[in-house]
């Protein structure tokens, strides 16, 4: 299934990464390369929040992985996977909020990818993540 960024209130130059379905049940979320920096957004939605009204964190861990993978594969198609990923919460983000994801690529080695990523909403910062992306080779 392809998700359009414009039901969403999103930017057209956004694109749907198809084929993750957990993504797009969560989600559906967003990106596009902006040169070499992979950048993504999501609108939060009612089932995306917690019983305090808020976005629920595994939602946000969810979305910043997504992001760190999307800058692992620099938006392209190769597979990787998340052997690590550590983040802190800093706000919080509520139902209609667009969070946006900026993904900084640390170090691309052969097999692994170090990244950081910074989701905001207006501009503020509600989550830091980083990570360690294994890039799997095709067999």
């Amino acid at each position: 299934m392809s998700f359009k960024p414009e039901d969403y209130e999103i930017p057209s130059h956004f694109k749907h990464w198809v084929g993750d379905k957990a993504e797009d049940f969560i989600g559906p979320f967003f990106f596009y390369m902006d040169g070499d920096t992979p950048r993504s957004a999501f609108r939060v939605q009612e089932h995306n929040c917690n019983a305090h009204d808020s976005v629920h964190g595994g939602v946000l861990m969810t979305f910043a992985d997504y992001t760190l993978c999307i800058g692992a594969n620099m938006g392209e198609s190769e597979s990787v996977v998340t052997v690590s990923l550590s983040s802190e919460f800093v706000a919080p983000a509520h139902k209609g909020d667009l969070v946006e994801g900026e993904c900084k690529v640390i170090r691309r080695g052969k097999t692994m990818v170090f990244s950081r990523c910074e989701l905001s909403v207006d501009g503020k910062p509600i989550l830091n993540s980083s990570a360690v992306i294994k890039r799997i080779s095709p067999r």
